[in-house]
C-alpha cells in the first residue's frame, strides 16, 4: 500500500503553503485583538490578505519551499522555511517603516507581523512533520518488517536510521539504538531509545531480527563479541562501508551489507611510517615480482601511493597482469606502470629486466604456495621458490638494487611440507648471501664475474613472514563460501587444526614497513594475534549465512592433507625475537649459515630438480633444513636417515 502513494505535485504544496500563511495572518489578527472580532478592521484585513497572497507567492516561489518532498522533511527544509518567512516579513516591516516615516498609517501593526511570522513558521513546519510521521506510521504498519537495532547512536547511526525510515523499499523498522557511551544510556534520539551495549540481553525483548553496526572505529575484538552474541541469538549482523565509500557522501540502503567473516578476523590495523617509506620509494623504480597475484597486486597498489618513478609489474600470468594494468589505469593513478611478462626461473629474461630497467627496490612475491601441489611436485617448488629467488637475488646484487624484500611464509618455520621447506631454503640463501658481504676479504662469485669487491655491494636483503592471507588465491574462506552456496557440506581437514589469519592490506603494509626499516639480513615477523580454529571459522561462516551448523550445512572432516600440520608457527625452537619501533613487528633471530656451503648445496639441489627423482630432491632439502620433518607424507621415511646439517656461522 505504502509504495503506491505518489509524490504530491509541487504546485499543490505551493497552494497549501500559501493558504497556511494566509490562515496564519488571520490567526495573528485574532491573537493581537484578543479574539475580539469587533475590534478587527475587516477592510484592513482583506487588503493585507491580498497583499500577503501576492508577496508570499513571489517569495515562496523563489524560496523553493514547495519543492521539497513533504514526507522527507528535514532540518534543512525547516531552515529554508525560516529564511523565506523572514524575507517575506522583512518586506512588510520595511514598508511599515517607510509609511510611518512619511506620516502615513502602517499596513499593519508590527506585533501582527511578528505573530504572523511565528504562526506561519510553526504551521508550515508542523503540517510537514505531521505528513512525514503519517507516512512513517503507514510504512511501519507492515507486520512483516524486520526489527533493527542500530549499534552506534552517533551521527552515522542517526543518518542510517533516517535513511531506513525514508526508503520505502527497505522493509526495516528501527526499534532501538545501542551504544557504548554510558552518558547516552536511557536517552532518546529521533524517537528511538538508546540502550547501553552492556545490556545487550535487554534487546531480545524487542524481538529484533537485525543489528546494524554503524560505528566506523569499532575495535575488531568488540565487533567480534557483538557479532558472536548476534549469531548466538539468531540475529543477523549488518554493516556499512567506511565513510569514504559512501555514495556522494551519503548513505545508500544498497550499501548495507551482511557482516563477512573477513570483518571478524581483522585485528587493529598495523600502523606504518608513511614518511619513512615515502622518503625511500619516492622517485625510485620499484620491481614487484608475482605482481598478478593477490599479495603482489596489493603491493603495487600501496607502492603507487608514494609517487615512485616507475612500478615494474612482473609476472608470467598474462591475463591477470593485464587486468591489473586496466584497474590501475581506471584508478587514474599518476604513476608509470610497466608490465613485464617473464618467469623468475629464466635467468636470461630476468637479466634483460634488470639491465634495461635497473630497479632500485625489489619486492619478491613470486612463488608457488599450494602445499598439496608442491608435495606432489617438489622439483617445481625448488625451481620457482629456490632457484627463482636465487636468480632474482643475484641480479639485485649485480645491478646494485638498494633493497631486496622477500615475501616468505610461516610454513617455513619447522616445515612439514615441501612448500614450506623450499621457502626456508630461499630464506637461508638470501640471509647467507647478505651475511657474506660482512666479510671484507670475501669476493662473491657463483660462476659469474660481475662482483669484484665488497665496496660494490649495496643491496640489503630483508625477509618477511606471515600466515594465511584472507581472500588470497587458495584461501580456505572462498572455498567455504562456495561450499555454503552449494548447500554443503563444508570440508575441514581436522577438528583441531588452527591457522593464523591476516588481511591482504595488512600483509602488504608489513612488506612495505619491513622494506623501509630493514638494514639487511633480518626476518621480520608480524604479531599475528590469536590463531583461529578452522572448524570454529566454518561454524561462524555458516551462522553468518543465516544457517545452522550440522543442521542446514554439515561439516565433514577429510583428514590432514599431505604435508599439512595442525598448527603453524612463526619461529622454530632455535629462534627468538627482538622488538622494533613498531610493536606489531618483530625481528626473528634466526640461524645464519656459511654462504659458500649454502651455495654449493643449492646448486646441487637445483641440479637434482632437473635430473633427479622427487625423493632425491626431498632428501636433499631435508639435509639443508634438518627441522624439515614430513607430516602425513610419502616422504616420512626419509626422516629416519641421518644427514650432516649445514654449518651455522651465526
Amino acid at each position: 500500500m505504502f509504495k503506491k502513494i505518489n509524490i504530491v505535485p509541487h504546485w499543490v504544496i505551493f497552494i497549501i503553503d500559501l493558504v497556511v500563511s494566509l490562515f496564519a495572518l488571520g490567526i495573528a489578527y485574532l491573537i493581537r485583538y484578543n479574539f475580539h472580532f469587533d475590534s478587527i478592521n475587516i477592510a484592513e484585513l482583506s487588503r493585507n490578505l491580498l497583499l500577503f497572497a501576492v508577496i508570499n507567492s513571489i517569495v515562496f516561489y523563489f524560496g523553493g519551499i514547495h519543492k521539497g518532498i513533504v514526507r522527507y522533511t528535514s532540518a534543512q527544509d525547516s531552515l529554508r522555511i525560516l529564511v523565506t518567512l523572514l524575507i517575506a516579513g522583512g518586506f512588510f516591516f520595511v514598508v511599515n517603516l517607510v509609511l510611518m516615516a512619511t506620516g502615513a498609517e502602517p499596513l499593519m501593526r508590527n506585533t501582527v507581523l511578528i505573530i504572523n511570522f511565528m504562526a506561519s513558521f510553526i504551521m508550515l513546519v508542523v503540517y510537514r512533520m505531521a505528513v512525514k510521521y503519517f507516512f512513517l506510521y503507514v510504512k511501519n504498519l507492515n507486520l512483516d518488517k524486520r526489527r533493527v537495532v542500530i549499534y552506534g547512536a552517533g551521527e552515522t547511526g542517526i543518518a542510517v536510521k533516517r535513511t531506513l525510515d525514508h526508503d520505502p523499499n527497505m522493509n526495516m523498522h528501527v526499534v532501538a539504538f545501542m551504544d557504548d557511551d554510558i552518558r547516552k544510556r536511557g536517552k532518546w534520539v529521533d524517537g528511538v531509545k538508546i540502550i547501553h551495549s552492556d545490556n545487550f540481553e535487554s534487546l531480545l525483548k524487542h524481538d529484533i531480527t537485525d543489528l546494524l553496526i554503524a560505528i566506523s572505529n569499532l575495535s575488531a575484538e568488540k565487533k567480534t563479541q557483538v557479532v558472536d552474541k548476534c549469531l548466538e541469538h539468531g540475529i543477523k549482523a549488518l554493516t556499512l562501508p567506511p565513510v569514504p565509500g559512501w555514495i556522494d557522501g551519503h548513505i545508500n540502503t544498497s550499501q548495507i551489507q551482511n557482516i563477512k567473516i573477513e570483518d571478524l578476523l581483522e585485528r587493529e590495523p598495523i600502523e606504518i611510517h608513511n614518511e619513512a617509506i615515502g622518503d625511500q620509494l619516492n622517485g625510485k623504480r620499484i620491481l614487484v615480482t608475482g605482481a598478478a597475484g593477490s599479495i603482489g597486486s596489493e603491493i603495487v597498489r600501496q607502492v603507487a601511493k608514494f609517487a615512485p618513478q616507475m612500478i615494474i609489474m612482473m609476472d608470467q600470468a598474462e591475463t591477470p597482469l593485464h587486468e591489473l594494468q586496466l584497474e590501475l589505469q581506471d584508478g587514474r593513478h599518476h604513476n608509470v606502470f610497466h608490465c613485464f611478462i617473464g618467469d623468475v626461473r629464466n635467468r636470461e629474461r630476468m637479466e634483460e629486466l634488470f639491465s634495461s630497467l635497473k630497479p632500485h627496490y625489489v619486492y619478491h612475491a613470486a612463488a608457488y604456495k599450494h602445499v598439496p601441489l608442491m608435495e606432489n611436485n617438489p622439483a617445481e617448488a625448488i625451481r620457482t621458490n629456490v632457484m627463482g629467488t636465487r636468480i632474482m637475488a643475484d641480479l639485485a646484487v649485480k645491478y646494485n638494487a638498494l633493497k631486496f624484500v622477500m615475501v616468505s611464509t610461516d610454513k617455513a618455520v619447522n616445515p612439514t611440507n615441501v612448500m614450506g621447506a623450499s621457502k626456508r631454503i630461499a630464506e637461508i640463501y638470501v640471509q647467507s648471501l647478505f651475511n657474506s658481504f660482512k666479510n671484507p676479504d670475501h669476493v662473491y662469485c657463483d660462476g659469474h664475474s660481475y662482483l669484484n669487491s665488497r665496496e660494490s655491494i649495496k643491496t640489503k636483503f630483508i625477509t618477511t613472514r606471515f600466515g594465511n592471507v584472507l581472500g588470497s588465491n587458495g584461501s580456505v574462506i572462498p572455498r567455504f563460501k562456495d561450499q555454503i552456496q552449494r548447500g554443503g557440506p563444508i570440508t575441514v581437514t581436522h577438528p583441531e587444526i588452527t591457522r593464523y589469519f591476516m588481511t591482504i592490506p595488512e600483509a602488504c603494509r608489513l612488506v612495505l614497513e619491513a622494506g623501509s626499516m630493514g638494514e639487511g639480513g633480518e626476518i621480520f615477523i608480524f604479531d599475528m594475534g590469536k590463531s583461529v580454529k578452522i572448524v570454529d571459522l566454518a561454524k561462524r561462516m555458516i551462522r553468518l549465512a543465516g544457517l545452522v551448523p550440522n543442521q542446514d550445512i554439515y561439516i565433514e572432516y577429510s583428514g590432514l592433507r599431505p604435508g599439512e600440520k595442525l598448527y603453524e608457527e612463526l619461529l622454530n625452537d632455535n629462534e627468538n625475537t627482538l622488538p622494533t619501533h613498531n610493536p606489531k613487528i618483530m625481528i626473528g633471530k634466526t640461524r645464519v649459515y656459511e654462504f659458500e656451503e649454502v651455495e654449493t648445496h643449492i646448486l646441487e639441489l637445483i641440479k637434482l630438480s632437473s635430473v633427479g627423482t622427487a625423493r632425491e630432491v626431498v632428501a636433499k632439502m631435508k639435509q639443508m633444513v634438518p627441522e624439515f620433518i614430513s607430516n602425513n607424507s610419502i616422504y616420512e621415511d626419509l626422516d629416519k636417515k641421518k644427514v650432516r646439517p649445514l654449518t651455522i656461522v651465526a
